[in-house]
């Protein structure tokens, strides 16, 4: 059982930045950041893979970076300029599986509590 422990959220304006943080108790192949906004599916934003290949959403790309230190089991989020359409709840979430085939919520066995990110305009 993995168990995964997010923190980092907050509330922002547009253009500003915050960076989530995940403790994570052992690592996996693919970690990834999910986000929900009120009201829709749970999609993901971003992905890693233990052998270094990073993903990314089309609608964070050059804005968000996501970033393992296996060293200190943290999975990080860093999130410059956030917009409001960037609001939602975070999840962080393991899969054992690769990182090429685990792209839905569904290929992820391990989830944390989540955070709330709420962007204002």
């Amino acid at each position: 059982q993995v168990r995964l422990v997010e923190s980092g959220g907050g509330s922002v304006q547009a253009g500003g930045s915050l960076r989530l943080s995940c403790a994570f108790s052992e690592d996996s192949y693919c970690m990834a950041w999910f986000r929900q906004p009120p009201l829709k599916e749970r999609d993901w934003v971003a992905r890693v893979s233990s052998t270094g290949p990073k993903y990314y959403a089309d609608s964070v790309k050059g804005r968000f970076t996501i970033s393992k230190d296996s060293a200190k089991s943290t999975l990080d989020l860093q999130m410059n300029s956030l917009r409001p359409e960037d609001t939602g709840m975070y999840y962080c979430a393991a899969s054992p599986r690769a990182c090429m085939v685990s792209r839905q919520s569904a290929d992820f066995d391990y989830w944390g509590q989540g955070t709330q990110v709420t962007v204002s305009s």
